[in-house]
């Protein structure tokens, strides 16, 4: 097997707005549902601060050309555009961003931008958020609004960052819990939402692409027997492809709408939906993937966590479908996800197989506990490791087949984690703070950086 990728593939690097920036209420900014979101833990670095993306974005696209990506996923914060979500436009936030996208170019990068990456405005929020049909209008003004700001040089957009991790893990992403009636209305909202950034990418940006951008993880059963079957079809439909399907096909899917139904859910749909899901379809899929999913048939109501042990499947659990299995044939790393490259390769190739478009990966990478040698030296050769297993996964899924043209790893330098702070790294560049002490902000290259650099101008693995 050659270890070369296509002559044009796409390398690149990708961040968040909030897990990045800072400068949280700077130059007119609103404030987000992640700046005003509940923290049990408050022993671990939030987003006032971040890494100051906002302040030295300059000098972290300087390293990303010293990197030799060809293009930069990042996100825009709609609260910079809108501080309160509509009405006012602050021209601070249309600059900087404007700057941003320039100071790209400048270095020879292609900015790759998402749309909203899970930072809805707070005053959104007050007002009901995405269960509000008012909310879907506020995002088609902002969506309208970038793209005419932007569009002339940003040919490639994300819709909504993983809307079904999203409402999934609605208290870990969130920090509140939806019942099944709301979570499933914002579905609806959120994906109506997205065919009107379709549509208005296509009538506004000259020669744009756009394509959504849900986190994918094939789910395997637990055993070959029929009932863990079923409920890897269910899972397969509620965590993957309801979303896809209502994107690239717009429809709600047979499994799903069941699904719906034995539940109770009733979504309320208006009368100008079904054209918008049947005449505007994305140029490409964008893709996050970080391991696959294991579930089994749910026996008894008592025990629902037995045989869970790794953190994705910890939130897992409908009574009569589906609930997590941790699977006894993969790894995990200290954060104690599991790890499967094979699943990758053959999630692309079920995605690819299912919708017939066009790939690229957003995200994948590795979570770690990072340390800054006396020398600046950070050996991350887990690291490695990891990206090395997972790229070869892609490299065969395309002489599988799969047209998958671009792969942006999580993360082009250190950001916040909800969850575990700057304790876990995944970036390519180490940004010298901790969770209490904010330190110069010192941006270091890992072993990691100079092993995708020579990636990247060869075109091979190493």
């Amino acid at each position: 097997m050659t270890k070369t990728f296509p002559k044009n593939f796409l390398w690149g690097a990708s961040i968040s707005a909030h897990q990045t920036e800072g400068a949280y209420s700077s130059d007119g900014k609103g404030l987000s549902v992640q700046d005003t979101r509940s923290r049990k833990n408050h022993d671990i670095a939030d987003f006032t601060v971040a890494v100051d993306h906002y302040h030295r974005y300059k000098e972290d696209i300087a390293l990303l050309e010293e990197l030799g990506v060809k293009i930069f996923r990042f996100s825009i914060a709609w609260t910079r555009i809108f501080p309160e979500g509509q009405g006012k436009i602050n021209q601070a936030g249309i600059t900087h961003y404007n700057d941003v996208i320039n100071e790209c170019l400048k270095h020879g990068i292609e900015p790759m931008i998402t749309l909203n990456h899970f930072d809805l405005p707070q005053a959104l929020e007050e007002k009901g958020g995405w269960t509000s049909r008012s909310t879907v209008d506020a995002f088609s003004n902002y969506v309208q609004t970038v793209f005419k700001a932007y569009g002339d040089r940003v040919k490639k957009w994300l819709t909504i960052n993983e809307p079904n991790i999203m409402l999934l893990v609605d208290k870990k992403i969130l920090g509140k819990s939806l019942s099944l009636q709301e979570k499933y209305q914002q579905f609806h909202h959120l994906m109506i939402a997205e065919k009107k950034a379709f549509k208005l990418c296509h009538e506004i940006v000259a020669d744009g692409k756009i394509g959504p951008v849900p986190n994918i993880s094939l789910v395997y059963p637990a055993t070959s027997k029929p009932v863990d079957n079923e409920a890897s079809l269910y899972f397969n439909s509620v965590r993957n492809w309801a979303y896809l399907d209502f994107s690239c096909f717009g429809r709600y899917n047979t499994v799903f709408k069941d699904y719906l139904n034995r539940q109770g859910v009733k979504i309320t749909v208006d009368k100008e939906d079904e054209a918008l899901m049947t005449n505007h379809f994305p140029d490409f899929i964008a893709m996050n993937f970080y391991t696959t999913i294991t579930v089994e048939k749910p026996m008894s109501k008592k025990g629902l966590a037995d045989g869970i042990s790794d953190q994705q499947s910890e939130d897992i659990m409908e009574w009569g479908f589906y609930k997590g299995y941790t699977n006894p044939n993969l790894q995990k790393n200290e954060f104690n996800w599991t790890i499967d490259p094979l699943g990758l390769k053959t999630t692309l190739q079920t995605l690819y197989d299912r919708y017939h478009l066009p790939i690229i990966i957003t995200e994948n990478g590795l979570g770690a506990k990072d340390n800054l040698q006396a020398d600046g030296a950070v050996h991350d050769s887990y690291r490695i490791d990891y990206l090395k297993q997972h790229i070869t996964a892609c490299l065969e899924a395309i002489q599988a087949g799969v047209d998958l043209f671009g792969y942006s790893p999580w993360s082009a330098i250190d950001l916040i984690s909800v969850h575990e702070g700057i304790s876990k790294r995944y970036g390519f560049i180490y940004v010298d703070r901790d969770e209490k002490n904010e330190k110069q902000l010192k941006r270091y290259k890992k072993d990691s950086f100079y092993w995708y650099q020579q990636l990247i101008s060869t075109n091979q693995i190493p």
